[in-house]
């Protein structure tokens, strides 16, 4: 049988160029040379410097763009660093329409740094909106930024709708893939031109490392990419590769619990006296529930809800949780709390969070490994804590 016919559970041990000079090796080595010998003044080797190529890399990027349907994938020092790569493909003073509700380091990035440095410019909208979509566009518009589900507030983009829009007027889509991983969503099957993730969170999976990697979909894409790659050098190590390649072994059977974890959790938070809105595409009651049956395989591992509190009643319900620990990541083993109006989300305005619906009596939880029933339990200690009616 094809590999690319399997089922996804034996891709992820087996997808890619896997092999290495040691190629009896059941995993593939750490190589950890920065440089690398030609044999002779003719010798053209498959490797030569460690920043343009390094085999455990290669496993690595091989593995995870046939795992996202891609053609190639360049493996980046982190998320950020892999974002970063996409926007140099754009020309100087180049326009980018975004999911509102980015990620805040993405909008950091481009409202901070790459608004200065190379005059980009960006609308942010709902592209869900087709109308806002249309009306956002300009004559300089090179990019698409789509994150899907958006952080925290899990709302969905209907990918489709936008890749036609964007094919129509030549424009390049990339989705931010990081809350689903190729497990739960892959986009470049509905059309999607680049496919980027922070690879520390659901592909590394342990809260072990820090990478970010970027899919292209067709070979012109990631041959600009591998050029990129090579001339800022911002390449993930040989150690994260195949801390990566060794989490991605196990993506299957961790999304599956995680993924059943977060709908249990959900439906329970949903009928919950102390909960005022919960988050989760997976419930039957999320306005993109369709949606996510549509493009996704689950409602993924993340639930995000508002609670009956303020800020102050918050502290002692989250100091209570012995199970979920409070962090700024997402996607590991452990369950993890995070407040995103001061956590993932702080860069941003007061004005700014609220007009996103970032409210400050908003969690955000990444679903872990651990028993079902636990972590409910643990969630049950929490509001304990806190009062039967909103606190002023």
């Amino acid at each position: 049988m094809s590999l690319n016919k399997s089922n996804f559970s034996t891709q992820v041990i087996h997808a890619g160029e896997q092999s290495t000079y040691a190629d009896n090796t059941i995993f593939p080595a750490i190589v950890t040379s920065s440089s690398f010998i030609k044999r002779s003044l003719d010798d053209n080797p498959d490797y030569a410097y460690g920043r343009v190529g390094n085999p455990t890399r290669h496993a690595y990027e091989s593995c995870i763009a046939q795992l996202e349907h891609g053609l190639g994938a360049v493996a980046c020092a982190s998320g950020l660093a892999a974002t970063a790569t996409v926007l140099e493909l754009l020309p100087k003073d180049s326009h980018v329409i975004v999911m509102a509700g980015v990620y805040g380091g993405t909008f950091r990035l481009m409202e901070d740094y790459r608004s200065k440095t190379s005059g980009l410019t960006t609308t942010y909208v709902d592209l869900n909106d087709l109308e806002a979509l249309a009306a956002s566009r300009r004559d300089n518009t090179r990019l698409i930024w789509i994150e899907t589900p958006t952080n925290p507030l899990l709302q969905l983009v209907d990918i489709p709708c936008v890749t036609e829009f964007a094919r129509a007027h030549g424009i390049l889509t990339c989705v931010d893939n990081t809350f689903c991983s190729p497990w739960n969503q892959r986009p470049i099957e509905h059309g999607v031109d680049l496919v980027m993730h922070s690879a520390s969170k659901y592909i590394g999976g342990h809260s072990d490392l820090i990478g970010g990697v970027v899919v292209a979909a067709d070979e012109q894409l990631f041959t600009r990419l591998r050029g990129i790659s090579m001339a800022i050098g911002a390449v993930q190590g040989p150690f994260d590769c195949y801390l990566a390649l060794r989490g991605l072994k196990t993506l299957d059977v961790r999304m599956e619990r995680q993924c059943s974890n977060a709908l249990q959790i959900a439906r329970y938070l949903n009928q919950h006296p102390q909960v005022e809105a919960v988050y989760y595409p997976g419930l039957e009651s999320h306005p993109q529930h369709e949606l996510c049956k549509r493009q996704m395989r689950s409602g993924g591992a993340v639930v995000s809800l508002k609670l009956k509190a303020n800020r102050k009643a918050i502290a002692p319900f989250i100091e209570k949780l012995s199970i979920f620990v409070l962090a700024d990541s997402l996607g590991g083993v452990e369950s993890m709390i995070n407040h995103s109006y001061s956590m993932s989300h702080n860069s941003l305005s007061h004005e700014q969070k609220i007009g996103l619906g970032i409210s400050e009596n908003l969690i955000r939880l990444s679903i872990g490994l651990e028993h079902v029933d636990d972590l409910i339990a643990d969630l049950n200690a929490g509001f304990v804590r806190l009062p039967t009616t909103n606190v002023e």
